[in-house]
């Protein structure tokens, strides 16, 4: 298994950042196998969606609906909300598997790999590509 570690900018807001490119990247050449991503944080998740089109966008709006960043959380450490962070990855995993065929990410015409961040008190991710040959 072949296996890189890259760091993302996510900033201190909220962000759906698109790392399909680095992951395009990462399997260019290797053949036939599965590409597996992670995100080694507890407050990050991935997720396969478009973007472009405002979809990134709506993606954030619904999680702020769904969890709100204000002091309903128990979980109380860092900024206000910051327990929602915690809970996201519950919701938008901090992991995704998806084919690559002759060297070629599997994504469907409109599809995208995004890195989702909420918590602004970590501004850098670290986000692992593992590729298993098939």
């Amino acid at each position: 298994m072949r296996s890189e570690v890259i760091s993302v900018q996510t900033g201190s807001r909220p962000t759906c950042r698109d790392i399909t490119a680095e992951a395009e990247r990462f399997v260019s050449g290797q053949g036939d196998g599965l590409l597996h991503i992670f995100v080694p944080h507890a407050t990050a998740g991935l997720a396969i969606i478009e973007t472009g089109s405002g979809s990134d966008g709506d993606l954030l709006r619904a999680i702020d609906d769904l969890l709100p960043a204000d002091d309903r959380w128990r979980h109380r450490h860092g900024s206000s909300g910051h327990g929602r962070d915690h809970v996201l990855p519950a919701f938008v995993p901090p992991y995704a598997t998806l084919p690559v065929l002759g060297g070629r990410l599997q994504l469907g015409t409109w599809q995208s790999i995004c890195l989702v961040d909420t918590n602004g008190d970590n501004p850098t991710r670290k986000v692992r590509f593992s590729f298993l040959p098939g």
